[in-house]
């Protein structure tokens, strides 16, 4: 079992062949590839975390499509002033599946 914690939009994400995650938006190149900086690797029994080794290793995902999360509303009060304000917030994601880990 072959599996790596790749870093992605300031979060961190357990992956394996065929996973699919969601992150905050990402561009790709034409065809839709895009690598992650693996943060550590488990290959069977071996654990690898120098940042030597890992900057050996490449991850490869395939983007699946780009969309918008859920609306989050943001409400303001001040007591006695008068003041609210209301704000709404999508934000911007990518979904894609991660195809090799080499």
């Amino acid at each position: 079992m072959v599996f790596a914690v790749v870093k992605s939009g300031g979060r961190q994400e357990k992956v394996e062949v065929g996973t699919i995650i969601t992150m905050d938006r990402i561009s790709a190149d034409k065809s839709g590839i895009i690598t992650l900086p693996a943060v550590l690797l488990v290959d069977g029994t071996k654990v690898t975390s120098d940042a030597a080794s890992l900057a050996k290793v490449v991850v490869t995902a395939e983007v699946l499509e780009d969309l918008r999360g859920p609306k989050i509303v943001i409400h303001k009060f001040k007591n006695k002033t008068g003041y609210r304000k209301r704000q709404g917030h999508r934000q911007e994601l990518t979904r894609v599946k991660v195809t090799g880990i080499k």
